[in-house]
């Protein structure tokens, strides 16, 4: 599995629609509220062999609200 860090930043007022919107779908390990450029902290594993930049797509960005993201994508754990 890859281990991506996804910062989300929101439409003014819709923080919270957006987290609710994540928690249902189930695709996180964990979401975190953030203070500064992005509302959102997400951590996601995206299963092995599946395109990152799709699964994003398919699984994230349909949701009404996100107007940015930033993701960073791990190699290795220490």
């Amino acid at each position: 599995m890859t281990c991506l860090f996804i910062q989300i930043q929101c439409r003014p007022g819709t923080t919270y629609r957006v987290a609710e919107a994540i928690a249902l779908k189930e695709i996180h390990s964990e979401l975190y509220s953030t203070s500064g450029q992005y509302d959102l902290l997400m951590k996601l594993y995206v299963p092995e062999g599946k395109d990152v930049g799709k699964y994003i797509n398919d699984h994230l960005l349909d949701i009404d609200g996100i107007e940015r993201t930033y993701t960073t994508q791990t190699y290795k754990a220490f």
